[in-house]
């Protein structure tokens, strides 16, 4: 998997978590799986809102919306500005966000300098171990994760230290740093907790210990989900029994509590596990929030995906490629059309799009579902990622709306989901798939190897009926 994949993944999926564990905030174990038993692909998702500030569906809390300042504050400013990154914490405090933690609103309203706020609060109140520098420090592991893991574990505690003066909560932050750092060079976070553990100062070593053991449970927890402890203990739990991105989420919004916060810690280190191609793209598609004192600016799933190269050292790309000649959409299939991006981008409002490029702004359909498959060699599930755009393609189609399939160019990647429906749903071979498509659809690009091996894989699984 490409690097850029799971950099944009740990970013989306914090944003996802937040969103998606919201509308269960406080509340008792199970609920998700109560109200979701199965996936819910079809025009109503999981992404349900109505959370306990009255959040729309997808929209994140104010654990994306500081993630959000820390992002900016790093961008901006070429790394970390101390001073800089409290007066953002400051401003956005007064604009009184909703959820805002009690000890970070009076960190945030105590008057005090940014370097002695935190911890006189914590000298006075000696409660500061509460997972608010937690849920906030994604971005801040994919901008230090190239600097190594000394370097960046010091700087997960400095920006958890400037709301939170208990050291525990920044070394809670420091272990998640190195983790992230660890998946976002391909490697196994979860074989690198011994590691990250040397690393943390041995006052507090052995309650991490505790919490980040292989035989931990939620169950052994010794405080509520709203303390740093078990808010990653919960997520390095459910990264261990998840199989995917979906799964590790539904474990630990199922455990109820805290549940927008510690599926946003959980969604960060699934998605640099994952990458982008692992976050379901019914959850991806409509995330979305403002952070309160910044302006209007809504921040969507594009937003992220730049932010996140940015993050990782990369450019801070455009991806709206102006206007470009119009193909379609035309129907290619019973109830499913085709065309490029611009032909989908000024269609009909009824279509149900599917897009598989990378969008600048969201097109005003109100069913869009953005998928993250690349027209290269670096898809990392590609099956994965194909099943996820044929089962929303599925329910869709089942609540009869009209498809509509594209791409950039309407060519490589319209022709691989148009035939790989053909493949999973008629019965087809690959070829007779693609001699059909083919006849009807003259834009049809068949260049990438990659997608012709995915077709072969998903023609030799089960057949229909």
């Amino acid at each position: 998997m490409h690097r850029s994949h799971r950099a944009a993944g740990a970013l989306v999926g914090s944003a996802v978590g937040d969103a998606l564990g919201a509308p269960f905030e406080f509340g008792p174990p199970g609920r998700f799986s109560a109200r979701f038993p199965t996936p819910a692909r079809g025009t109503h998702t999981e992404m349900c809102g109505g959370g306990s500030s009255g959040e729309e569906p997808g929209e994140f809390t104010d654990d994306t919306q500081m993630a959000l300042l820390v992002a900016s504050s790093l961008v901006e400013r070429g790394g970390l500005d101390e001073a800089d990154l409290f007066d953002r914490f400051r401003t956005w405090a007064a604009a009184d966000p909703p959820g805002i933690g009690d000890q970070i609103r009076a960190v945030l309203g105590s008057g005090l300098p940014w370097d002695t706020a935190a911890a006189e609060h914590f000298a006075r109140s000696g409660h500061a171990a509460g997972n608010g520098s937690l849920m906030r420090t994604t971005p801040a592991a994919i901008r230090f994760a190239r600097d190594g893991r000394g370097a960046s574990m010091d700087a997960a505690r400095r920006i958890s230290a400037l709301t939170h003066g208990d050291p525990s909560a920044g070394e809670g932050c420091a272990v998640f740093h190195e983790l992230v750092r660890v998946a976002l060079d391909g490697g196994d976070p979860l074989a690198a907790i011994p590691a990250a553990l040397e690393s943390v100062a041995g006052e507090h070593r052995d309650r991490w210990a505790t919490v980040l053991a292989p035989d931990w449970t939620p169950e052994d927890a010794t405080e509520s989900n709203g303390a740093v402890w078990p808010t990653l203990g919960e997520a390095v739990w459910a990264l261990r029994h998840g199989r995917d991105f979906a799964e590790v989420l539904r474990l630990v919004i199922d455990l109820g509590g805290d549940t927008d916060t510690v599926a946003c810690v959980a969604g960060g280190l699934a998605g640099a596990v994952y990458g982008m191609g692992g976050i379901p793209m019914r959850w991806a598609s409509v995330v979305h929030g403002r952070v309160p004192g910044s302006g209007e600016r809504v921040w969507r799933l594009a937003d992220l995906q730049q932010l996140g190269a940015a993050l990782d050292g990369g450019a801070r790309q455009s991806y709206d490629p102006g206007v470009i000649p119009r193909i379609g959409p035309r129907e290619v299939l019973p109830g499913i059309w085709a065309g490029n991006l611009d032909g989908a981008r000024y269609s009909e409002q009824d279509f149900a799009v599917i897009s598989l490029c990378r969008l600048g702004e969201p097109f005003p359909h109100p069913l869009h579902r953005m998928a993250y498959i690349a027209d290269d060699e670096h898809n990392a599930d590609l099956d994965a990622m194909l099943a996820d755009v044929l089962d929303d393609m599925a329910a869709l189609r089942a609540e009869g709306h009209r498809l509509l399939v594209h791409c950039h160019g309407g060519a490589s990647r319209t022709g691989l989901v148009l035939r790989a429906w053909l493949v999973r749903e008629r019965g087809m071979t690959v070829d007779e798939a693609t001699a059909h498509v083919a006849e009807r659809w003259e834009h049809l690009g068949l260049w990438n190897d990659s997608f012709t091996a995915a077709l072969q894989r998903l023609q030799a699984g089960p057949r229909p009926g």
